[in-house]
């Protein structure tokens, strides 16, 4: 018996833990649909800028497609996470889904009546990311209803599979469908992804906020999150130490400088650098068995961001191409486990009356910290130089979470067995 039963308990330690699947019907199926939608928005998204630059000739065109959706991902994020803990939490992610799906539907139509208009596709794709700000909050308030506490660092590993799946496999099965098929089919298949996420959010019982008796019919408002969030030390530092990562230390913008000038590379080494921090975070995912035994939460984000900067710094300072693809993929799996953690203390250290709106905020820096990140490593590598930008950013990244940890050592003491906001 002991022969039978050793095997799946040592694997279970190592590679990721499906107990949440498991566990509850209701998680395996928002898994699912979210599993599904991911890929259909990553074939959609690789489609749109297809088409546009097809249309226009312009890069610059293109590039305008990232601040249709920023924008709106950013102002709707913060109200988005007050509207889920106002209103039926499956509700809003039935009517957000349905919503993308009509949008996806629109795209088809276009296609099959052969409009060829570039502002059509940008407001389509500001009003995806209106749908997906209304509906991120709604569906990740979500999780921590449907699981025990400690089940929520194996859920939120899943969840990264399901992210890390989808932009990697979606665009690469949408250039395929576009070069095969068309726009027309790769947006087709967008309108099925979205009619089984449809299907699976409809699944899901009524999850309506829970609230204090005082509270019961008041609206929620943006102000009462931030406030909340202000007086919450632990749950400020997560959004901190990201911040760290994804501004100081984020050398996305430079791959296709850095390819030519550092490996001698084209636009196939781009991509795979590209490539690299994706296929880490989906690795890390996979071995993420172990998350689930790791109770300082808090110390376990701050060596993560750490370790981020720090493989980003090396990354910097490399001119052999698949040492630098290691090391990004590295900083991947390191993003990865920063991000299990961060979410978890989100989903269980906050009162369900403010996840919605602690969700909102995490949109919005999660939307908003690359950019900057982008803005800021183009500057400084047009200023000085590509080295300095990212191995100098990789190291301020160590030193800012450094000097964040000395801040507040309370954070790096965080229990998950008791977890303190």
């Amino acid at each position: 018996m002991t022969e039978t039963t050793e095997p799946p308990a040592r694997r279970n330690r190592i590679l990721a833990d499906l107990t949440p699947l498991r566990l509850s019907p209701d998680y395996r199926r928002l898994w699912f649909g979210n599993t599904v939608s991911w890929i259909g928005q990553g074939m959609t998204a690789l489609a749109v800028s297809l088409q546009v630059y097809e249309i226009t000739g312009s890069a610059f065109s293109v590039g305008l497609i990232g601040f249709c959706s920023l924008v709106p991902l950013v102002v709707f994020g913060l109200y988005g996470g007050a509207v889920a803990d106002s209103v039926d939490r499956r509700k809003l992610g039935l009517f957000s889904a349905l919503g993308s799906f009509a949008l996806s539907v629109v795209l088809v139509a276009a296609t099959v009546a052969g409009i060829e208009r570039v502002g059509l596709l940008y407001a389509v794709v500001a009003l995806q990311a209106v749908c997906f700000a209304l509906n991120a909050p709604a569906r990740s308030s979500m999780i921590a209803r449907l699981l025990p506490a400690e089940q929520l660092p194996a859920a939120n590993a899943l969840n990264s599979m399901t992210s890390t799946t989808g932009a990697l496999v979606g665009p690469m099965l949408g250039g395929l469908i576009v070069g095969w098929w068309g726009y027309r089919a790769a947006y087709s298949v967008d309108v099925a992804t979205f009619a089984v996420s449809l299907y699976t959010m409809w699944r899901l019982p009524s999850m309506l906020p829970d609230r204090r008796e005082g509270d019961t019919g008041k609206r929620a408002s943006v102000r009462d999150g931030l406030r909340f969030l202000g007086t919450r030390p632990n749950l400020r530092m997560t959004f901190f130490t990201d911040l760290c990562a994804m501004v100081l230390a984020h050398p996305r913008a430079l791959f296709p400088v850095v390819a030519v000038l550092w490996y001698g590379g084209d636009a196939r080494t781009t991509g795979l650098l590209v490539a690299a921090p994706a296929f880490g975070m989906l690795l890390a995912g996979v071995f993420s068995g172990w998350l689930g035994r790791i109770r300082r939460h808090g110390l376990a984000v701050l060596l993560a961001v750490g370790s981020w900067g720090a493989a980003i710094a090396v990354f910097g300072l490399t001119r052999n191409l698949w040492l630098g693809l290691l090391f990004l993929a590295l900083a991947g799996c390191a993003d990865t486990i920063s991000m299990v953690f961060r979410n978890t203390m989100l989903q269980a250290a906050v009162p369900d009356e403010m996840r919605g709106r602690l969700q909102g905020v995490f949109i919005v820096v999660v939307a908003g910290g690359p950019r900057l990140g982008d803005f800021l490593a183009g500057t400084v590598a047009d200023l000085a130089a590509p080295t300095v930008a990212v191995t100098g950013g990789g190291v301020l990244c160590v030193v800012g979470v450094t000097l964040l940890a000395l801040k507040w050592r309370a954070f790096a003491r965080y229990d998950a067995h008791d977890p303190q906001p």
